[in-house]
């Protein structure tokens, strides 16, 4: 594995739920999650039906929180493609992406957008 991306955003969309997660691509493992599944977030957001990018950014920001934790927000590099990432959820979530990197950005995470492919 190519050692300057080890840590990468990872997003799942669906019409209901929102999850993130940063991976380390050196063992395959999912350090860090959040997801508009979760009680404390799915309380407070009344998603409904569909949750929008509202819900997104709650979920970049507590993300960004858990990473603080595990801190791995400002020292290490978490890289996401978002184009990709776009590409994979379709045009409609393209708002939704951009909430979650914008939260994660905001929030001092150390967020590289890259622009190539990944692998």
């Amino acid at each position: 594995m190519c050692p300057t991306k080890r840590y990468v955003l990872r997003l799942f969309i669906s019409l209901k739920y929102i999850t993130a997660n940063v991976i380390d691509r050196n063992n395959g493992r999912v350090l860090v999650s959040a997801s508009s599944v979760e009680h404390a977030l799915k309380d407070a957001l009344e998603c409904g039906r569909s949750c929008n990018a509202k819900a997104a950014a709650a979920v970049g920001e507590v993300l960004a929180m858990r990473l603080k934790v595990e801190g791995l927000a400002e020292g290490r590099a978490i890289h996401a493609n978002v184009e990709k990432e776009i590409e994979k959820k379709g045009l409609k979530n393209r708002t939704k992406v951009w909430a979650i990197v914008n939260a994660l950005k905001s929030n001092g995470v150390n967020l590289v957008i890259d622009d190539s492919e990944t692998r």
